[in-house]
């Protein structure tokens, strides 16, 4: 990485211009320094996570990660740009009748297993992910213990 390349990463501001003009649906909730809080809407994630990836060089997916809201559900992307140490985070609420999101694996491979995480814990369901799978519950699990729903053995 030369001196250029640090110069000529967006700063915070400029990454909140550039979303906003690309995607008005884009909704800032909050910057800070190196920190942006943001929403996009489930049917843009992966256009926009592609965009970043592409023309604001955040060329890392931190984490994907799931929330249950009891009346939605909610993914939670921390997208890193090295270079100027930005880090976005986009929260895209899902509805529990539906919950399906595209996978942003294709664009950061690392995504897969946070995502297969999310899926196996949560049931969120990352579409086009390449192998969507159980990681660390048995396979004749039939529920997901960590959505509010799910009763503990013995507790009401």
């Amino acid at each position: 990485m030369d001196s250029d390349t640090v110069c000529q990463s967006p700063s915070e501001d400029e990454i909140v211009s550039a979303l906003k003009s690309k995607f008005p649906c884009v909704e800032v909730k909050r910057t800070e320094t190196r920190r942006v809080y943001a929403t996009a809407p489930r049917e843009h994630i992966f256009k926009i996570c592609t965009f970043m990836h592409d023309n604001l060089t955040f060329e890392h997916c931190t984490t994907v990660m799931g929330v249950d809201y009891v009346d939605h559900l909610a993914v939670v992307y921390l997208l890193t740009n090295y270079y100027n140490g930005v880090t976005v985070e986009f929260t895209v609420d899902i509805p529990n009748d539906d919950p399906h999101v595209d996978s942003v694996t294709p664009i950061w491979e690392w995504a897969n297993w946070h995502e297969r995480e999310t899926w196996e814990l949560f049931g969120i369901v990352f579409d086009n992910h390449p192998k969507l799978e159980r990681l660390l519950t048995p396979q004749t699990y039939e529920f997901f213990p960590f959505r509010k729903s799910y009763k503990l053995r013995g507790w009401e």
